[in-house]
C-alpha cells in the first residue's frame, strides 16, 4: 500500500472549470442547491496524515485548504431512475480536503458529512465507508441572507456543531484561480476496505456568486481531526447550485457529495 504522507504523484492535472470528460451512463445523479462555501487556508502537513493512502495534499503556491461546505441534496437517483425526492432530499454540512493522486488527478476527500436523513447517513457510513453522521439539521432563507445549522445525533461526538449565515452578493463573471481550485474538483478519492478508491463526476460550470460571512459557529472542523482554523475565512462563496451526474469508479464505491 502506497504511504499518503510520502507517496509523489505524478504532475496534477490542470485546474479547470469545466469536467474533463462527460458521464453518459452515470452510477448516480443528484443536484447540489444553495451552496455556501467557506474556506480557510492550512498547513500540507496538517493535512496529510488524514488523506486516503495514494494521495497527498493538492496545493495551490504551496497551500491547501480546509473546505466547509452547507448546502441542500436534492433527489439522489441511481443509474437513470428519478431521484428519490424524500431520502434521497436533504440538508448537508461537509468537511473536505483537497486531494491528488498517482494518476495527476485533483478531488477531495471527506472528513466528515453531516446528513438530516438516518437512512442515507447509516447507509453511507456502514456499506460504504464514508464518515456519514446523522444530524439535525437546517436550512432557512431571508431575502438574500441564508442560514445553515447542524447538531450531531449519531455516531457522534455528540455535539459537534454548526451554524452558517452568508448574505448572498453578486455574481461572479470571471472565477479567480484559487475560486476554481476550491469548487472545480471532478472525483472523490476515499479508500474501500483499504483499498484506493476514485469516484468522477460532472456538472456544468458552477454559477458563482460572491458572499458576505455573517455568523459561523461551529466544531465540526475539530471534530474531523483537524486544527480549528484561525480567523475569518480566505475565501466565502455561494452558488444556487447545479446538477451532478456521477460514474463508476475502478472499484466498488460509496455515495458521494459535494
Amino acid at each position: 500500500m502506497l504511504d499518503a504522507v510520502t507517496f509523489t504523484p505524478v504532475a496534477p492535472d490542470p485546474i479547470s472549470a469545466d469536467p474533463p470528460g462527460s458521464t453518459e451512463s452515470p452510477l448516480l445523479t443528484q443536484s447540489w442547491l444553495d451552496l455556501a462555501f467557506l474556506h480557510w487556508a492550512a498547513d500540507p502537513a496538517d493535512v496529510a496524515p488524514l488523506l486516503p493512502a495514494g494521495t497527498v495534499p493538492d496545493t495551490l503556491d504551496g497551500v491547501t485548504y480546509v473546505g466547509l461546505v452547507a448546502f441542500r441534496m436534492h433527489r439522489v437517483g441511481w443509474l437513470r431512475l428519478p431521484g428519490i425526492p424524500y431520502l434521497g432530499t436533504f440538508p448537508e454540512t461537509n468537511v473536505r480536503l483537497y486531494s491528488v493522486d498517482g494518476h495527476g488527478r485533483r478531488g477531495v476527500v471527506f472528513r466528515s458529512l453531516d446528513a438530516s436523513r438516518l437512512i442515507p447517513a447509516a447507509v453511507g457510513r456502514t456499506v460504504f465507508r464514508l464518515p456519514y453522521q446523522w444530524s439535525r439539521m437546517t436550512i432557512t432563507r431571508d431575502s438574500d441572507t441564508i442560514s445553515y445549522t447542524s447538531r450531531r445525533r449519531w455516531p457522534g461526538p455528540s455535539g459537534a456543531h454548526s451554524r452558517i449565515t452568508v448574505r448572498v452578493g453578486e455574481t461572479i463573471p470571471d472565477p479567480t484561480g484559487l475560486e476554481h481550485f476550491l469548487t472545480a474538483r471532478w472525483g472523490l478519492h476515499s479508500a474501500f476496505f483499504d483499498r484506493q478508491l476514485y469516484l468522477p463526476n460532472t456538472h456544468p460550470r458552477w454559477p458563482l456568486h460572491r458572499a458576505e460571512l455573517v455568523e459561523c459557529d461551529e466544531s465540526l472542523i475539530t471534530a474531523a481531526g483537524l486544527p480549528a482554523p484561525q480567523g475569518e475565512p480566505v475565501s466565502v462563496l455561494y452558488s444556487p447550485g447545479v446538477p451532478v451526474r456521477f460514474g463508476r469508479p475502478a472499484r466498488p464505491g460509496g455515495i458521494p457529495t459535494p
